[in-house]
């Protein structure tokens, strides 16, 4: 936690979308970077009080087994939240949604993954619901969707492509790059390196204020 919440705090973002980070997790790391947040519960956790305590004892043992929370993170108030369950089984997926101050709407997800050789049907069909649920729910305001979505090459009608990283991505409504999207070394920190990018109001040149490093 206190790596964590060191590397998250030196790094420069306006909103930050984590995935399966201990249930625990999301007010400690709101806290330690001047953030707000929401988050979600996801998977692996029934029996919370036990699995808290082994993972806090045990942390290389127990693993993903300590429980799962999907949450947004902002350096700005967050005035409105949502949420809707993906899927209940095999593991429970959901997709959190906030709106920012600014009128910015923000979506994180982590989708089901699928063995090898095997088409991310469970993937494609939350990825797809989500989609849906977060245009309806920004109705026509500027959106941003990411996450680990478990599919390399997705393609989200209504959304542009704006970062990419195997199979973590970043979509946008109403926004566009404001520069090339990076990849942040996270040491031994995470399976996932962050990746960032820099957005800004579609159609117009940057001024002051108008970027969303997410």
């Amino acid at each position: 936690m206190r790596e964590f919440s060191s590397a998250l705090a030196s790094w420069p973002w306006d909103v930050a979308l984590l995935q399966e980070v201990p249930p625990w997790w999301p007010r400690e790391l709101a806290a330690a970077t001047g953030a707000a947040g929401h988050s979600v519960p996801t998977s692996r956790n029934q029996l919370l009080p036990l699995r808290r305590a082994l993972a806090e004892a045990w942390p290389d043992l127990i693993k993903s087994g300590g429980g799962g929370a999907n949450a947004i993170l902002a350096r700005g108030p967050i005035v409105g939240h949502r949420s809707l369950v993906l899927r209940r089984w095999p593991e429970r997926r959901v997709l959190g949604w906030v709106r920012l101050g600014d009128g910015t709407c923000v979506a994180n997800l982590h989708a089901s993954g699928h063995r090898a050789g095997q088409p991310p049907k469970r993937a494609r069909e939350e990825v797809e619901l989500a989609r849906r649920t977060a245009l309806a729910w920004a109705a026509g305001d500027p959106l941003v969707l990411g996450g680990d979505l478990n599919l390399r090459l997705p393609e989200l009608d209504g959304l542009v492509h704006v970062a990419t990283r195997d199979v973590d991505h970043l979509f946008a409504a109403g926004l566009e790059r404001a520069g090339p999207p990076r990849v942040l070394d996270r040491g031994a920190l995470s399976d996932h390196p962050p990746l960032m990018v820099e957005l800004r109001p579609a159609g117009r040149p940057a001024t002051s204020g108008d970027s969303h490093p997410s």
